[in-house]
């Protein structure tokens, strides 16, 4: 006989839940922004309550969806905690995308609210309206806006709306770095189960130990559009009780200027190599640091090696995707095992991990295949696509990722690149991340990315751009020579280009789609 569906409950409904762990003490400071405002836990109660209250005032459909394309601030995090509050679905958006991506977004999502920055609203409206959706507010980043003026008559008292851990709670966009985006539904239960296993991995610290027991501070300079800076950080800190320091955007020097009053900083590798280059970055100035974290795209070893020499401190990197939350990570506490730069650690407590070959036949420890996975954090599929879904899911559960890496003898898992990126050049697979990995050793190489171009006689051969590092000069034949002395011909790019930077997205992953446009004809 089936197991009854899970009841929905207030406990089920992620906000209620992040709601539960707030201090008792609720006049204490939750945020503390760089433009010197604080809002207290009191305050993110109260004005979440008066904006799912003006939300409730719509009598939307169950499970109705609000997109979001505003600027980052901390009433944009409320806009996000009424709407898990209201029972609706958040959609976040990339305040970057133009009026072709938004008109895509909207009329996939079919939201019945969209909230923009008062700047956008003109064209932003019309494309909303176009598709059917009701109502638009707009939010801006200095506390102004229709949605807060509409909000400001409503009650501070709210009851959480009944929620399943089964019920959609977001959709997440991929990034689009091939083809159209995907909406990658998350729910309830996919986001507070994942949130909880970090808690306790990454051993947050409650009140009562550490920075004059308040327990552990956050330094949140990441974009909240995406699930490292909306989920894996915001949830983190809301989840323990701790105190966020929030930051507009993401500035080397105010975050050196925080770190003497924070414990944990997430961040992706590009600010890891900004704050390198700044002579303040010492070890005295992380000395009351507990945790960096690093995601969302691979961190160079030479960046892991520099940032301990300097700080003292092993950056903790980890893997997640827009369509599982977190998955793997480094041990935080040392009684769970060694950081390894170059790695993203061993799978999560309640993740399973395989690695497999191209007919689903596991490989040998070691042996490159690709990445599939199952857990309580694993998306309930993609958004009005349902034959795209049941092509990334096995027969069994497993979700192919679509990354290739493989498996070492203590459990940790190296990414080897995308399945996408894979090159088969003569018949041969070349990893690009492998032949990267090379590049980047090389003497004045800061980073470069391989990417695979059709050819008539091996079907793809590679293509190799690089970044020298700052006041170097490059020869990129002679990089060719040198590869050819240490790797096999066929994984040897057949070409050579010098750049000033490599193209990136938001998160600061490289667009690879973008070098193979530019880079498709000799």
């Amino acid at each position: 006989m089936p197991l009854a569906p899970p009841l929905a409950t207030e406990d089920s409904n992620l906000f209620a839940a992040l709601r539960s762990a707030f201090p008792q003490d609720r006049t204490r400071c939750a945020v503390e922004t760089d433009t010197g405002l604080h809002y207290s836990w009191q305050d993110l109660d109260q004005a979440s309550a008066m904006v799912a209250n003006l939300l409730a005032s719509l009598e939307l459909p169950v499970g109705s969806r609000l997109v979001a394309q505003v600027e980052k601030s901390v009433e944009a995090m409320v806009l996000y905690l009424a709407t898990l509050r209201a029972g609706l679905v958040y959609v976040p958006l990339n305040t970057a995308y133009q009026s072709a991506e938004m008109d895509y977004f909207i009329s996939n999502a079919q939201p019945a609210v969209v909230v923009c920055s008062t700047v956008n609203f003109g064209w932003i409206s019309k494309l909303a309206f176009v598709s059917g959706t009701q109502y638009v507010f707009t939010l801006n980043d200095d506390r102004t806006g229709s949605l807060l003026d509409r909000a400001a008559g409503h009650s501070a008292v709210h009851t959480p709306v009944l929620r399943a851990p089964r019920d959609l709670a977001a959709i997440i966009y991929t990034s689009g770095t091939t083809g159209r985006s995907k909406g990658a539904m998350l729910t309830h239960g996919n986001l507070l189960s994942n949130a909880r296993t970090l808690q306790a991995y990454w051993d947050w610290q409650a009140p009562g130990h550490g920075r004059a027991d308040g327990g552990d501070v956050l330094i949140h300079a990441l974009p909240i559009f995406h699930v490292h800076g909306l989920f894996v950080a915001i949830h983190g800190a809301l989840l323990n009780g701790s105190k966020m320091i929030w930051l507009g955007k993401f500035d080397p020097k105010v975050v050196l200027s925080k770190l003497p009053q924070a414990t944990v900083f997430m961040g992706v590798p590009t600010l890891y190599t900004r704050l390198l280059a700044e002579p303040g970055l010492t070890r005295q100035l992380a000395s009351g640091m507990r945790l960096f974290i690093s995601g969302s795209a691979p961190m160079l070893v030479d960046t892991f090696e520099a940032w301990e020499q300097r700080t003292g401190h092993q950056v903790l990197e980890r893997y997640g995707m827009s369509e599982t939350a977190m998955l793997t990570s480094n041990p935080c506490k040392a009684a769970d095992g060694p950081r390894r730069g170059g790695t993203v650690g061993p799978a999560l407590p309640g993740v399973e991990l395989r690695v497999v070959d191209d007919k689903g036949q596991a490989v040998a420890m070691g042996e490159v295949g690709n990445i599939q996975v199952r857990g309580s954090s694993v998306f309930q599929g993609y958004w009005q696509m349902p034959e795209k879904t049941a092509e990334e899911f096995a027969a069994d559960g497993f979700f192919k990722t679509g990354d290739v890496g493989c498996i070492d003898a203590d459990g940790y898992v190296t990414i080897v690149g995308r399945s996408k990126d894979l090159i088969i050049s003569g018949g041969y697979n070349v990893y690009p991340a492998e032949v990267e990995g090379f590049i980047n050793a090389l003497p004045g190489v800061l980073e470069s990315a391989v990417i695979g171009v059709p050819d008539a006689d091996f079907g793809e051969v590679g293509v190799a751009v690089l970044v020298p590092e700052t006041g170097e000069t490059i020869d990129g034949v002679a990089i060719l020579r040198q590869l050819k002395a240490t790797l096999a011909n066929f994984k040897v790019p057949k070409r050579c280009y010098v750049v000033p930077e490599l193209p990136r997205n938001a998160m600061g992953k490289v667009q690879k789609n973008l070098l193979r446009a530019q880079y498709l004809n000799p």
